[in-house]
């Protein structure tokens, strides 16, 4: 169903169509979807609606770090921005999402200019709520484009049942996604229009417009950092299946096939993106400074909310041994250390009984992890799915050894694996599990009464859909 690349060969086609489809299947495909996209504006309208009724709902601390983020950039220089510390929510994205906060910020003055001063702290007047939540609802657009260009790239099966229909199920999976909905429209975030880009990016990689898709992850890296985990699947994919241009007829790379050119371009497009973002505080000497920010190891190994990786179950671990220890009086309970990881802040902490962890050996987990499908996907790439799968381990590589995650990252996962879900039966069951099990691990983010009945209802629903649709579509 997907389109799929391959490398430039002399003896290969630019693509195929997985399941074997061929390639006069394209144009076909191409025509089918131009014919009617109703069903696509139904679904974009139906939750853009659904968004707008919950402008009211309960909103995280995370609300408040944006307004305090459009008052810095709004009220003050660009030389302070990543020195403002009268909120302990300071400025802790690349710089490029702090312009599009500042952008922000020139509309939200007709809403209520209150917000933008700095010293408002903990500022929602039913003003600040609505333009906060309507920008929101409103840069999902780009998530809503991002999504038909996903769409556009899998073949149409003729017939008016819709749930038989790959790209109406894949449309659904994505637009309808209740872990997006949770983290943002009722938490509080810009993940909407982040993902939205960077499935773009996927899509342009399918449609082998190799240069805008990386353009656009550039891009992508300077709103938020933690694509970086990413990045390594872009890098070697693209040095692989587009820089070198010719395969052996074993598959292997053919050496002399190189394009120096190629190369230079996507080295040109990196550097130009990075040279905008962060070109003002270079001149400006604050460097140190916005990465002290970008990176603040200090925060600890885990979230105040732990994401369900592998040092959650190093906490318990080291819990459950320092229990152990005190009552069988081989430890002094006096001399355990004070901070807790189990309090609720973010803060340092030191492990009581097991080693401790530092973000190097996180580090290095991480890329080991993540070293088997990158030499996978070097030694024998397979098109638009060997990348796709690629992306996909790496984010979840990053989820389970990464330092200080975030639980909502397990998204990076979720939502390109929809792709993947909707073309292949075994990536489907994947999906199922790993979707059904992260999305109910974000409940904790939203804890209050009203909204309970809500997020159950969404996850039910989106549960249901996943796995009727998908059984219909095997």
């Amino acid at each position: 169903m997907l389109v799929e690349f391959e490398n430039h060969s002399t003896k290969q086609p630019a693509f195929r169509i997985s399941r074997l489809v061929p390639e006069g299947a394209v144009m076909a495909a191409s025509t089918s979807q131009s014919q009617s996209w109703s069903w696509f504006l139904a679904l974009a309208l139906g939750v853009s609606f659904l968004k707008c009724l919950l402008i009211n709902a309960y909103h995280s601390t995370d609300f408040e770090v944006h307004r305090n983020w459009l008052a810095i950039t709004h009220s003050l220089p660009v030389s302070k921005w990543y020195y403002e510390a009268t909120s302990e929510w300071t400025l802790d994205y690349p710089p490029l999402f702090a312009w599009f906060e500042f952008g922000l910020s020139h509309i939200a003055k007709y809403f209520d200019a209150k917000m933008l001063l700095v010293a408002n702290l903990n500022y929602a007047s039913p003003a600040t709520v609505l333009f906060q939540r309507l920008s929101v609802i409103i840069t999902d657009v780009i998530f809503i484009y991002a999504v038909k260009e996903c769409c556009k790239c899998l073949r149409q099966d003729k017939g008016k049942d819709l749930l038989a229909k790959p790209s109406f199920v894949l449309a659904t999976l994505l637009l309808w996604n209740c872990g997006l909905l949770i983290v943002d429209h009722i938490h509080f975030q810009y993940n909407g229009f982040l993902f939205g880009i960077f499935l773009l990016s996927v899509a342009r990689h399918l449609q082998n417009r190799h240069f805008q898709g990386a353009l656009l992850f550039s891009i992508l890296l300077n709103l938020k950092h933690i694509y970086l985990y990413i990045a390594p699947a872009y890098g070697i994919f693209l040095l692989r299946c587009f820089c070198f241009t010719q395969n052996n007829t074993d598959g292997s790379v053919r050496w002399k096939s190189f394009s120096l050119f190629r190369l230079v371009a996507l080295g040109l497009i990196v550097l130009s993106t990075f040279a905008v973002s962060f070109g003002p505080f270079v001149m400006l000497g604050q460097i140190p400074q916005v990465l002290s920010r970008l990176f603040p190891f200090k925060r600890g190994l885990c979230h105040a909310y732990w994401a369900p990786n592998i040092w959650a179950l190093y906490n318990i671990a080291d819990k459950a041994l320092s229990v152990l220890g005190v009552k069988f009086k081989l430890l002094d309970q006096n001399k355990l250390p004070k901070a807790s990881m189990t309090g609720g802040l973010v803060q340092e902490f030191q492990h009581s009984v097991l080693p401790p962890v530092s973000p190097l050996v996180t580090l290095v987990c991480t890329l080991l992890s993540i070293l088997p499908v990158l030499f996978n996907t070097w030694r024998r790439p397979n098109g638009a799915r060997g990348f796709l799968r690629c992306v996909i381990v790496c984010a979840l590589g990053s989820f389970m050894f990464g330092w200080h995650v975030h639980e909502k990252a397990i998204l990076m996962a979720i939502l390109p694996l929809s792709l993947l879900a909707v073309e292949n039966k075994e990536d489907a069951r994947t999906f199922l599990i790993l979707s059904t099990a992260g999305h109910f691990s974000l409940f904790p983010l939203v804890f209050t009464a009203p909204e309970l009945p809500i997020k159950i209802l969404f996850m039910l629903m989106f549960t249901i859909f996943s796995f009727t649709s998908l059984k219909k579509l095997y």
